[in-house]
């Protein structure tokens, strides 16, 4: 049974809001999941950025703005670091610490320019616990390559066919995984 389960697919089709569904439904169950979600936030239609959210606490903050003054740049937006690492990666870490499920939305090229975020997802992934995640489609880093390559990753591709399904799939797994462990 493969423990890290990660979603993947094209911009838009719906990758966060497959992992929004499992998480809610797995701490619907009374499960404890903890970690951190990205959301693209949008002004008149128009994204001006990307919200970080910690899934346990709802605490925000911003992962990239196009109006961050400061940051590495991807594409229109400026990173936020000082988010990414007090409330994205700290998320991360507190998961590992204290839930059963660990949820990582996204690894992707924002994210990968914080070094505590990279320490945080290699210590997800190294915690025996379940990890839900989003990988970026087409991301190429070391620490992307060395989580996507492990024995224990299923990566799943997010389709236009699948994606209102999806969450039954990773719910299962995880209940399988949760059980395998426990016995």
């Amino acid at each position: 049974m493969k423990r890290l389960l990660l979603i993947t697919g094209a911009p838009g089709i719906g990758k966060t809001t497959v992992l929004l569904r499992t998480a809610e439904a797995l701490k619907n169950i009374g499960f404890r999941v903890g970690g951190m979600i990205s959301r693209e936030v949008r002004e008149r239609g128009t994204r001006v950025g990307f919200e970080i959210v910690n899934f346990e606490t709802q605490e925000r903050g911003w992962l990239a703005h196009v109006n961050q003054p400061d940051g590495p740049q991807v594409s229109k937006y400026r990173v936020n670091l000082r988010d990414l690492e007090t409330i994205g990666a700290d998320s991360i870490r507190n998961a590992v610490a204290k839930a059963q499920i660990v949820i990582i939305d996204e690894i992707g090229p924002m994210e990968l320019f914080s070094p505590a975020f990279k320490e945080a997802v290699i210590q997800a992934v190294n915690s025996q616990k379940p990890v839900l995640g989003v990988i970026h489609h087409r991301a190429r880093d070391p620490l992307i390559n060395s989580v996507k390559t492990r024995d224990d990753v299923e990566i799943i591709d997010v389709t236009n066919e699948n994606r209102g399904s999806l969450h039954n799939l990773l719910i299962n797994r995880v209940n399988q995984i949760l059980k395998e462990k426990s016995q």
